[in-house]
C-alpha cells in the first residue's frame, strides 16, 4: 500500500476492503486495529499519515503485544507496530500469523526492488538504518536529561547503553545506532 491508501485505511475509513487496498477483486473487509494507549509507534505512524494519533481509526488495543495478537487472530486485520513485534528476534522472519504489508514508498503502484525489504528482520533493519524506509514511521529514540548528566550512575548507564548495551538492541526490536551517532552521544557525557 502507498501512503495515500494508508490514510484511507487508518484515517478516513474510505478503504473498507482488501480488494480496494490492494487493487484486486476482493470484497473481504479490512478490520483496522490501533493502539488504545498513547505511544510512540502510534504517534509516529500518524505523523507519517499527516495526522495525530487521536485521528487514527480502528478498534483500540492496548500495547504492542496486543496489536500483534489482534492481527494474528484476525486474518482480515491490519495494524501498525514496532518491528520487534512483527519479526521473531531469533529466526529474523515475520512472527507466525503476521504478514508485514510493504509500503510503496515512491507511490508508483508497486513494490520496486529498492522497496522490497520486508522478508526478514535484517532486511528491514538495514532499510531503516540506510534511510530506504521512511522517517516517519521510523524514528530515533533519545535519552532526555535536565542539563548535562553529572550523577555517576546516570553517566555510566548512558555510556553502557551507547557501548556494551548496543549488543542487546536488535534482540529488543530496535535498530543499531550509527557509529557517528554513538560517538556524538558519548561526547555529550564527557
Amino acid at each position: 500500500i502507498d501512503r495515500d491508501e494508508a490514510v484511507n485505511i487508518f484515517v478516513t475509513g474510505k478503504t473498507k476492503t482488501w480488494g480496494q487496498a490492494l487493487g484486486i477483486k476482493s470484497a473481504v473487509p479490512i478490520r483496522v486495529y490501533t493502539r488504545s494507549d498513547a505511544c510512540g509507534a502510534g504517534e509516529t505512524w500518524a505523523k507519517y499519515l499527516g495526522k495525530k494519533q487521536e485521528d487514527l481509526l480502528g478498534g483500540g488495543v492496548f500495547g504492542d503485544p496486543g496489536l500483534a495478537q489482534a492481527v494474528t487472530k484476525d486474518p482480515q486485520g491490519i495494524a501498525y507496530n514496532n518491528i520487534g513485534y512483527a519479526y521473531d528476534a531469533k529466526t529474523k522472519l515475520p512472527n507466525t500469523g503476521v504478514k508485514v504489508v510493504p509500503l510503496d514508498v515512491n507511490g508508483n503502484g508497486k513494490i520496486d526492488q529498492e522497496e522490497n525489504f520486508y522478508d526478514t528482520m535484517d532486511a528491514i533493519v538495514n532499510a531503516i538504518a540506510t534511510g530506504k524506509y521512511p522517517s516517519p514511521p521510523a524514528r530515533d529514540l533519545y535519552f532526555v536529561t535536565s542539563g548535562k548528566p553529572v550523577k555517576k550512575e546516570l553517566v555510566e548507564f548512558i555510556r553502557w547503553s551507547l557501548t556494551e548495551g548496543q549488543k542487546y538492541v536488535l534482540e529488543s526490536g530496535y535498530i543499531n545506532i550509527s557509529k557517528e551517532k554513538l560517538a556524538a552521544g558519548l561526547d555529550k557525557i564527557k
